[in-house]
């Protein structure tokens, strides 16, 4: 293998494959990048054995030929690099030069043949969004995720078809995120699908502004690909709960707030609290929101906001970070809050298909 490449344009695509990569692994070949020369291509390509990620780009090959690297180490040196094109050789015994500007390395490769092939999968339906549309998507609810939960499929999130729209939510059994959202197309079967959480942050990482990420789901695999790169999964298997069972059919008390503020002034009063399990207390009263909070080794604080509400007086205690993070996601101006009581799940509506439910904290 011999090419030349643009050093700027390597690094975006070393950039791109590089972040599944683990500090440590059973496999040595897991920690390194596949590299594939031909025609007039360069293939960089890394997996951690659940995710697999390629991308493509232009480059001079004289002779072609594939090798793997140590992904980390490539990184680090053509990040460092001082000039404006790498040219790479590798020889029989697996050594790859690499030479760029007045720098000259040469890295200790494996073989291309002890490099986990690909796992082909069969179609059961295609899914198209606009990269913008299905990062803001991800976005919206990936925070809500479970991290600890023991049952694997609330590790991930699902991605639900039907009637032609797409239902993602995420829940850790104290709140849940759902969004929905009618895609540029779509054909094959109905049904649920549960991307894991890893894979999730890859993509929105991997997502433009601009251009269509095609998404092909299949009994255990999925892969995302937009004009730049490939990312193929592993799903998680499992039946999701019925997350439709944990939203009240109906309250008696709706409103609307004005985002910035509303989390400008929680962020403000909760720096009151010792810590994140703590609880704040949110009364609504007489047209006014007031955030209340106290520690025994810091102090109290408190703040308001005018809101149009002149039913009966109702304190709500919340875990602040939860409360939080649909206003940090959220894009609207203004969400809508809806409450039964002070025990009750509590719904905030962001437009656009967003809901968030939220549970009080019992106050210990």
């Amino acid at each position: 293998m011999k090419l030349s490449i643009n050093k700027d344009k390597f690094l975006k695509a070393i950039q791109k494959v590089i972040n599944i990569i683990g500090n440590r692994s059973t496999l040595p070949v897991l920690g390194n990048v596949l590299l594939e020369a031909e025609g007039n291509a360069l293939t960089l390509t890394t997996t951690d054995l659940e995710i697999r990620i390629t991308t493509k780009l232009e480059a001079a090959v004289e002779q072609s030929g594939k090798i793997t690297v140590p992904a980390k180490k490539l990184h680090a040196l053509v990040s460092r690099f001082i000039g404006d094109t790498v040219c790479i050789a590798c020889n029989d015994k697996n050594q790859v030069e690499i030479q760029c500007g007045t720098s000259n390395f040469k890295l200790l490769g494996l073989p291309a043949d002890d490099f986990p092939v690909p796992v082909d999968f069969a179609s059961k339906k295609q899914i198209k969004f606009k990269e913008s549309d299905f990062s803001k998507m991800l976005d919206q609810i990936s925070y809500a995720v479970s991290l600890d939960d023991t049952r694997k499929v609330l590790h991930g999130i699902l991605c639900s078809v039907k009637e032609n729209t797409i239902t993602a939510v995420a829940t850790d059994g104290k709140r849940l995120a759902l969004v929905e959202k009618v895609p540029e197309s779509f054909t094959g079967d109905e049904g649920d699908t549960i991307i894991p959480l890893k894979t999730a942050v890859e993509i929105k990482r991997l997502l433009d502004s601009t251009g269509i990420v095609t998404i092909e789901i299949g009994e255990k695999q999925a892969s995302f690909k937009t004009d730049t790169v490939l990312l193929t999964t592993k799903l998680i298997e499992g039946n999701y709960p019925n997350y439709r069972q944990v939203i009240p059919a109906s309250f008696s008390k709706v409103f609307e707030v004005p985002s910035a503020i509303f989390l400008a002034k929680l962020e403000l009063v909760s720096l009151a609290l010792s810590d994140s399990s703590s609880f704040m207390i949110v009364k609504f009263d007489n047209n006014r929101l007031t955030f209340e909070a106290s520690s025994n080794n810091i102090g109290e604080g408190n703040d308001y906001i005018d809101i149009d509400y002149k039913e009966n007086r109702i304190d709500i205690s919340f875990n602040p970070s939860f409360l939080a993070d649909p206003f940090r996601h959220c894009d609207a101006d203004k969400i809508k809050m809806k409450i039964n009581d002070g025990f009750s799940p509590v719904a905030i509506e962001g437009g656009e298909g967003f809901l968030y439910v939220i549970m009080p904290m019992r106050n210990r």
